[in-house]
């Protein structure tokens, strides 16, 4: 990719590369579902912390759903905490439960910022290939009007559950991509598994964290290819990846942030997201001690972009 084909802020801040793990936006042949509009009165409690369930009201994750997730519509959602602030989102630590049963879950909430208070800084190329049924819409996106702004940022919601349902399930019949299961969305709330140590309260490590032995650094090196051949073959690249949105939870390597996931056929830059995933997840892996020749990004990409059927 030329640097004149990089979106401006990328152009700024290259060669002092930033993982940034909140980057816009969706881009893929489905249309994401509708989320039912968050109710602005539906505020935890100020002395419990405490809210009724909302599950009734959202959009839910694909089905059967996991036997640990609690659906009851008695249920309490209490806030414990922040688990991580980003530009665009800052994601909660939720405990749903049933009062008066050992029924309760640990749930990861990501709440996505009015459009007022994110930023828009490295949209326009996510943006290609992406569209919406009315012309008035495309255009005002397009234009980066105010009403434009307000529909791209009401969409990574959406987008990011669609991709992460779809992932699921296909981790779920093949095992060879795992990403959080998506719970549920409302509005601009997202609720996802939360991967992490229950007892404590702690989310898992995210790759960028870990120095691994040579034996595990390989099997995770295997791992992320795996996860990467079964995004090409979906015709989807994560558009950001980096050792900073890739947890390490049971062994497992799982893919989180993915309201950017790019359409590689329909955008024209499709292609150059993806070798970006590859050239800097390679990096990192070979900087830790993973042999050159095992993590060969030109090598990567080109079997992927195969898989994609694009070449």
């Amino acid at each position: 990719m030329r640097d004149h084909d990089l979106p401006a802020r990328e152009r700024r801040t290259r060669g002092k590369r930033r993982f940034d793990d909140d980057e816009p936006l969706f881009l893929k042949r489905g249309r994401a579902p509708e989320p039912a509009p968050a109710d602005p009165d539906d505020e935890p409690d100020p002395d419990t912390g405490e809210r009724w369930s909302s599950w009734d009201a959202a959009v839910h994750g694909p089905q059967p759903h996991p036997d640990w997730l609690v659906t009851e519509l008695a249920a309490k959602d209490t806030e414990l905490g922040v688990l991580k602030t980003g530009k665009e989102a800052d994601v909660h630590l939720v405990r749903r439960a049933v009062p008066g049963t050992d029924r309760s879950c640990l749930l990861a909430v990501k709440r996505y910022r009015d459009a007022q208070h994110r930023l828009f800084h490295r949209d326009a190329g996510y943006l290609e290939g992406r569209r919406v049924r009315r012309s008035r819409e495309n255009r005002a996106m397009a234009g980066r009007t105010a009403f434009g702004r307000q529909m791209i940022a009401g969409q990574w919601a959406a987008a990011e559950f669609d991709a992460l349902a779809r992932l699921w399930e296909i981790g779920t019949r093949y095992g060879t991509i795992s990403v959080p299961y998506p719970v549920q969305l409302r509005g601009t709330e997202l609720m996802l598994e939360f991967l992490g140590d229950p007892a404590e309260g702690l989310a898992a490590p995210r790759l960028a964290q870990l120095r691994p032995e040579a034996a595990e650094l390989r099997d995770l090196w295997n791992q992320m290819v795996d996860a990467l051949v079964v995004l090409a073959r979906a015709g989807l690249a994560h558009g950001d990846l980096s050792p900073y949105n890739l947890l390490v939870h049971a062994g497992r390597l799982v893919l989180i942030d993915l309201p950017q996931v790019v359409d590689v056929v329909a955008n024209p830059q499709g292609s150059e997201f993806l070798a970006r995933d590859v050239r800097v997840v390679a990096t990192w892996f070979a900087a830790r001690g993973l042999p050159a020749g095992e993590a060969d990004p030109a090598a990567l990409t080109a079997l992927l972009l195969r898989e994609a059927g694009i070449r």
